[in-house]
């Protein structure tokens, strides 16, 4: 159902480095280079992550209550995102942990430009 979702960064350049290396150990990758707007993911036929410098030229700012979720298949792949995420220069906004007894496991951060994300596993 969810084809792709933006969010706008400051630089593109190091935003484009940031997502690389985070998203390439649960197979991510940039998938297309549109000049203002990149996209990530596994194939442009399912669910991607862009970043843009927004169309407006303004500065680009986090929503208040806005967020994404990465789901790398595993308990040990949320550690293991969140702790590389903090590595590459995320802040900590909530660390991994049981969110939801035996349903939901949770890592949160926030990217350079303070987008936050959360990496998640659904199960025991």
């Amino acid at each position: 159902m969810i084809n792709y979702v933006t969010i706008g960064v400051s630089n593109l350049e190091k935003a484009t480095e940031f997502y690389t290396n985070l998203l390439e150990p649960i197979g991510g990758k940039l998938l297309f280079d549109g000049g203002r707007i990149r996209f990530f993911g596994t194939s442009m036929a399912e669910p991607m992550l862009a970043i843009c410098t927004p169309y407006d030229e303004n500065a680009p700012h986090p929503g208040n209550g806005t967020m994404f979720a990465i789901a790398p298949g595993t308990r040990a792949k949320v550690d293991e995102l969140y702790a590389l995420a903090l590595s590459l220069g995320a802040s900590d906004d909530g660390a991994p942990g049981e969110r939801v007894k035996d349903f939901f496991y949770g890592g949160y951060v926030r990217d350079p430009d303070g987008n936050k994300m959360v990496f998640n596993y659904f199960g025991k």
